[in-house]
């Protein structure tokens, strides 16, 4: 039998702006062997279907059908559909970066039709006056659309919204009778237009093999209805399911009716199953042979799991490809004026993986037993290296995001040496840990290679439950790290979460202070609280009798598990905290209510704060950083090539820097080891990557070890620090 042609799908909806990485992973692994693949993004495809003029007439026209039943703001957008209409070309055009000469004209007050949204923006004039022209135009037209979601929402498609689809009905789906029950509906207009780019795809590709990514819950019900369509339609297409729902919901999948809509459900990382499928389908592999996937066989769901295939390295899973996606169709929306926030709304990333998996994974909460954090394995810097230019080779893009669980900082370190070694420019962020190796000088490293941001688990801002969830991190700690990279420009979001096991009130409203000094203080610059989930695959929800807690449900009916409902039996969390968490952050993100008694957000009584209010000044002040001889680091020089002047009878060295110039004068001696120091220190001189190491510097420095301890301690040893030596 030929190789099956595979077309991979996303189906409706992940973030509008950028790609979701499954399919541009998958189709650059297959194509690398040789396969026949293509890939489509169905949600940005649904999107820009539903917001054009047409889109927005057949919308018109159906919400006028209705037109008895609307709510008052809905038959106001009806009233003005003509300026809708209008302006929804131009909107679409400047978002997507193809007109912003449009700025002047939709920032202008009055030009787009303004709904409900617009109404709950006006409190906040003052801050969208002081937004440059082009920021204020995103903001309206971001405005525009979200007015435009919720006529939707309310009206022809209770699934729509700008960055999920159906969401309500993943999170209830341990029975697979919830998802019958939503396809059996006939098609809303947005399932229409999303099926009508199905159709399209299909019939210019004639693919034997679909590939179905849902990575989140919210991609879980397009994903069946595309499925339930084809299986009526083309039945003799294959069907697979996977992507990060599966991996972490269905692992115990039992119920054969999944299979009247797929034939294969895969788990954990796609190659492998992938691959095995292929095969199996170009008849090289029996079924029974399959790995990580689930089918029906005589009414009976059989799960196949062939262990002796190993798993691909990050060496050779080859490098991603957006081929087929069209960058230049996504969208940009300005849904907050925070700039740490806009990087998950703003502009196109390209995706890679520093390494697989967690080098950590002791949290008791996550799922530290699953393929996807505990295969931890770092990408070879070499390879890294080659997908980055070849990223760029085939988008014209330079921003990168590192989608790992927890990038390591040796391998970061070795990234940033790399990129600086070889020229290459990129701006790139990622996702860490709070960990001390991030020091000052390795923050200042990586942003030098291009760091503009980070994310990273705070979690919960105590150390009592820090060390209970085995986070291995304190609030001290994070917050000095946040120091150094804010030292170096690099921003920070933090993770956080209430509710833990055994957490009080009190540790709540603690947790909250800490984060608004750290805000406060600028040491992160945006963050977002979530309640505690114990999930089915975690420490804690395999043993939750050991946390204190007691499992309530759901009841596992054979088709989703992961979300436990339970009940702790050592703390209280109420669930109106969520509401004063979530109401201080939105303020805290716009620089304002930060000098508010946190108290003030709550709309329960909750004691007063037992944190210092100087706790973050009194850490920052007490910190020292000092040069210790014997540490096993290594020099790294990020300032340009020095210049000697002889001063009399010592020696002036000019360290170039890209602001400004730094001085320090020497004995010739010591001018001439310093200047031989850095000139092996500069990356660009360096094609060995062999960096001289501080205890070789002991050595080689011409006076004895315990001057040279002085000489450590000197003004001048600071301002050559300063100047741009690093020890990392």
């Amino acid at each position: 039998m030929p190789t099956p042609t595979v077309l991979l799908l996303t189906p409706p909806l992940t973030q509008l702006n950028t790609p979701y990485p499954a399919t541009a992973y998958l189709t650059g692994f297959l194509r690398g062997r040789g396969i026949e693949a293509s890939q489509a993004d169905l949600g940005i495809e649904m999107v820009l279907r539903i917001f054009s003029r047409s889109g927005l007439q057949a919308l018109f026209e159906q919400v006028r059908g209705h037109k008895d039943e609307l709510p008052g703001e809905a038959r106001q957008m009806l009233a003005v559909e003509p300026a809708y209409l209008n302006a929804i070309e131009p909107v679409i055009e400047f978002l997507q970066g193809r007109n912003p000469s449009l700025a002047l004209l939709l920032a202008r007050p009055g030009f787009l039709p303004q709904g409900p949204r617009f109404a709950g923006h006006r409190g906040s004039a003052a801050s969208s006056r002081a937004l440059s022209e082009q920021d204020r135009a995103k903001r309206f037209a971001t405005l525009y659309l979200e007015d435009l979601a919720d006529l939707i929402q309310a009206t022809v498609s209770p699934h729509f919204a700008l960055s999920r689809y159906a969401e309500h009905i993943a999170r209830a789906a341990s029975s697979f009778e919830t998802i019958i029950d939503a396809v059996a509906v006939p098609p809303t207009l947005t399932d229409q237009f999303m099926l009508e780019s199905l159709w399209e795809h299909l019939e210019r590709l004639n693919p034997s093999l679909v590939a179905l990514t849902v990575p989140f819950p919210g991609n879980l019900y397009a994903a069946f209805r595309l499925a339930h369509s084809i299986k009526n339609r083309r039945p003799g297409i294959t069907i697979a399911l996977g992507g990060g729902y599966a991996n972490t919901e269905l692992r115990r999948l039992s119920d054969p009716r999944v299979f009247d809509y797929v034939d294969y459900v895969t788990l954990d990382d796609g190659e492998r199953p992938l691959l095995s499928l292929i095969e199996y389908l170009a008849g090289t592999r029996p079924r029974q042979q399959l790995c990580r996937t689930f089918y029906r066989d005589k009414d009976r769901v059989v799960f196949a799991n062939e262990t002796s295939d190993r798993e691909f390295s990050m060496g050779e899973v080859g490098c991603p490809t957006y081929s087929g996606l069209a960058l230049g169709r996504y969208l940009t929306i300005l849904d907050s004026t925070n700039p740490m926030h806009r990087l998950w709304s703003e502009g196109h990333w390209n995706k890679l993986t520093v390494a697989h998996g967690c080098y950590w994974k002791q949290c008791t909460f996550c799922d530290v037993g699953l393929n996807y954090i505990s295969r931890y394995e770092m990408t070879p810097t070499d390879r890294l290296i080659q997908q980055i230019e070849q990223l760029i080779a085939e988008t014209g893009r330079r921003g990168f995001h590192f989608v790992d669980e927890a990038a390591p900082p040796a391998a970061l370190k070795a990234l940033a040496l790399a990129l600086l070694e070889r020229g290459i420019t990129i701006s790139w962020w990622g996702n860490i840990r709070f960990e001390e190796a991030f020091s000052p000088d390795l923050s200042r490293l990586l942003a030098a290679s291009g760091c503009i941001a980070v994310t990273a688990g705070l979690e919960a801002a105590s150390d009592r439950l820090l060390e209970k969830i085995k986070k291995g991190i304190t609030v001290d700690q994070t917050a000095l790290v946040a120091a150094a990279f804010k030292d170096a420009g690099i921003l920070i979001h933090a993770y956080l979460m209430y509710g833990c096991p055994s957490e009080t009130v009190q540790e709540t409203v603690d947790s909250l202070e800490r984060v608004r000094q750290l805000v406060a203080a600028n040491l992160i610059q945006s963050a977002f609280w979530h309640r505690f989930t114990a999930t089915a695959h975690s420490p804690i929800g395999l043993k939750p009798t050991a946390h204190g807690l007691r499992i309530l449900g759901p009841e596992f009916q054979g088709f989703a598990e992961n979300d436990l409902l339970h009940q702790d039996q050592r703390g209280k969390t109420p669930e109106w905290l969520g509401e004063g968490l979530r109401r201080s952050m939105l303020n805290y993100l716009e620089g304002s209510g930060l000098t508010l008694d946190i108290r003030q957000w709550f709309d329960h009584s909750v004691p007063k704060p037992r944190v210092s209010s100087a706790w973050v000044s009194r850490l920052l002040k007490g910190r020292i950083v000092e040069d210790d001889p014997r540490a096993e680091r290594r020099f790294v020089w990020l300032g340009g090539q020095p210049v000697c002047e002889p001063v009399g009878r010592r020696t002036r060295l000019i360290l170039p820097g890209r602001i400004s110039d730094h001085s320090v004068t020497l004995s010739n001696q010591q001018a001439q080891w310093l200047d031989d120091l850095i000139r092996r220190s500069t990356p660009q001189n360096n094609p060995s990557r062999s960096y001289p190491l501080l205890r070789e510097a002991t050595t080689a420095f011409p006076v004895s070890a315990k001057e040279f301890e002085t000489f450590l301690g000197s003004s001048s040893w600071k301002k050559v620090r300063t100047a741009g030596l690093l020890l990392v």
